[in-house]
């Protein structure tokens, strides 16, 4: 049994006994919707024991479940062991959503609780309508955790500092009239900006406040007439306390956002229902508000030509970084000295050679065998499994540079793979090159592209729960919207300056993982008469596919000249950046492969 965890599931049920609370859901975010949150938000985990990405738990007094997606299904199996906490599959299962199973559990005066501050606005209206249709009750005032959660982390100190223009590409007071215009067009003349990474681009500042992603806790309000920053001011130094205000932005305490809001009165204010908390949104109830998604989301998302070029040339550093993990690897994983987690250190040593380094946009996900089934396996040094040469090795890894964010997964077999391993990672390769090499009309949406990476697989009857791809910052979050490409529907459609993933998988239970992973560009590719603007996507990772586990007969002419154009790029790319060893190794694995 996990003492730990009961013992503290139990202090939460404490305070529900107190105030008569059926049912309570604890999210695995903060008030501003982030995927990765300081350790002063990771209540759920301390709940639960669950430490993935993306899980919701729902507790009641004698039940406890988490919900979470294909990811985590092992890694959730692992950590719940001995909690009494039961997993539920998002996707990918029967299970029912928390929705369902609340209508199925919860009866007529039965109280539903939330801390209303870790929830968006269109997810705690969910709730509260829910609770309506079945005679329930719904509070989004229960903030149990300061006063159980004894030894919680305070917030983060972490000082935040300039993105210079040289790399962003943009002044600030550019992007601030940009986004000025882009609220008159929607009529209105504030914002409340609660995502992190629009705070931190509109204001090209950045921080170490959470794990892999360079931002800081605050909150941003812009009107014609102000521009507020609210953070902790012990995080703002003199130096940059002069570049904000040089920028007429005013920096208010972090906590007093509430109050702020509470006293607007003039102002239209454009909220963004999925990242504005329910609390912070009911602050407002003195000014007038729509909601609407943020205009500095697309804004951010479609890269400037300093940011595009800049993100080529981390590619090229990243690409040398990861010759050089391989040919470690290479060398070092026949003699059996290497485990998961020293793939990830490795990888850390040499990309941190670069000066404009600052760290890893995600943990490593480092899986051999059947660890790479797990599809964002962490491994830990006591369960960490020793690389052979037998079986493969799947390698998602990824960097923050000061002038782009990288993110690139590889599969590998350091000996001679089975032609059944051959096979199926083949079939990831043909979507992978499908969704690669597309044209597209402009208005073009991810879901419609989806099932390009798909196809190969689902011919087989097999497929994988996870999306395609996910929009990337530009020194910012890895994993970045509003754009996508996924078999779910999303209004957003691909434009030219976007940074996408492309990354279909395959997992096997138990005996391996496969999945390729490219950042692709949408750039405009064609102007026609009749049909309008066309797209395309030009890939920008280096680093070459295994060609040992490429089964050429499944692959037609097109495919071949694909692989290997690919291939020449990367070594045309690379080798100026190598030395005699190194372009050696390269040339070898990115010689033409033929039918």
């Amino acid at each position: 049994m996990n003492e730990k965890v009961l013992k503290n599931l139990e202090a939460l049920r404490a305070e529900m006994r107190k105030y008569k609370i059926t049912a309570v859901i604890v999210p695995g975010t903060d008030p501003h919707q982030s995927e990765y949150i300081s350790d002063h938000w990771k209540v759920r985990d301390w709940v639960t024991g669950f430490t993935g990405s993306n899980g919701t738990a729902v507790i009641t007094l004698d039940d406890a479940r988490l919900w979470t997606d294909s990811r985590y299904f092992l890694q959730a199996g692992i950590e719940l062991e001995g909690t009494g906490i039961t997993m539920m599959k998002e996707d990918g299962g029967n299970d029912p959503t928390i929705e369902q199973w609340l209508a199925e559990n919860l009866s007529e005066g039965d109280l539903l609780a939330v801390d209303g501050s870790l929830f968006s606005v269109p997810a705690a209206n969910r709730l509260e309508n829910l609770c309506g249709q079945i005679g329930a009750r719904f509070a989004a005032d229960f903030a149990p955790f300061d006063k159980i959660y004894a030894d919680r982390p305070e917030l983060p100190l972490d000082p935040i500092y300039v993105h210079e223009e040289s790399y962003a590409g943009e002044s600030t007071q550019s992007k601030i009239n940009r986004l000025l215009d882009a609220l008159a067009e929607n009529g209105a003349n504030a914002t409340l900006l609660s995502a992190l990474d629009e705070v931190a681009w509109l204001f090209n500042i950045r921080c170490n406040d959470v794990m892999f992603n360079p931002v800081a806790t605050a909150y941003a309000y812009v009107s014609k007439r102000q521009r507020v920053l609210f953070i902790d001011e012990r995080k703002v130094d003199d130096a940059t306390a002069k570049y904000l205000a040089d920028h007429a932005i005013t920096v208010a305490p972090y906590k007093s956002v509430n109050d702020f809001l509470a006293k607007v009165k003039d102002d239209v204010v454009l909220l963004d229902p999925r990242s504005t908390s329910d609390t912070t949104a009911r602050c407002l109830y003195n000014a007038e508000t729509i909601f609407r998604q943020s205009p500095v989301a697309l804004m951010k998302a479609c890269k400037n030509d300093t940011q595009i070029e800049g993100t080529r040339r981390a590619m090229e550093r990243d690409g040398v970084a990861l010759v050089k993990l391989y040919m470690w690897l290479e060398q070092n994983v026949p003699a059996g000295k290497v485990n998961e987690v020293d793939v990830a250190e490795k990888v850390v040593e040499f990309r941190g050679e670069s000066p404009l380094y600052r760290g890893e946009s995600f943990a490593m996900a480092a899986g051999y065998r059947g660890n790479g089934a797990i599809v964002h396996y962490e491994a830990e040094p006591a369960t960490a499994a020793t690389v052979g040469v037998d079986g493969l090795l799947l390698v998602d890894t990824g960097a923050q540079y000061l002038d782009g964010t990288t993110d690139i997964t590889r599969t590998v077999c350091f000996g001679t793979p089975t032609e059944e391993e051959r096979h199926d990672y083949t079939l990831v390769l043909k979507g992978h090159l499908a969704l690669g090499h597309v044209t597209f009309p402009e208005g073009t949406r991810g879901s419609q592209l989806d099932a390009l990476a798909r196809q190969f697989l689902w011919k087989e009857a097999k497929t994988y729960w996870h999306g395609t791809g996910h929009g990337v910052g530009h020194f910012l979050n890895v994993h970045e919207g509003p754009q996508n490409i996924r078999l779910n529907e999303n209004p957003t459609t691909i434009s030219p300056g976007m940074i996408i993933s492309n990354e279909p998988g395959l997992y096997i239970t138990d005996k391996y993982g496969i999945r390729i992973e490219n950042l692709v560009l949408a750039t405009s590719y064609k102007e026609t008469a009749d049909f309008g603007n066309f797209l395309r996507f030009e890939t920008l990772t280096l680093f070459p596919y295994d060609t040992k586990l490429i089964d050429v007969d499944m692959l037609t002419a097109e495919e071949v000249r694909q692989v290997n154009d690919y291939h020449a790029m990367v070594r045309s790319r690379l080798t100026p950046l190598l030395n005699d060893e190194q372009t050696a190794w390269l040339n070898e694995k990115t010689q033409p492969i033929t039918k």
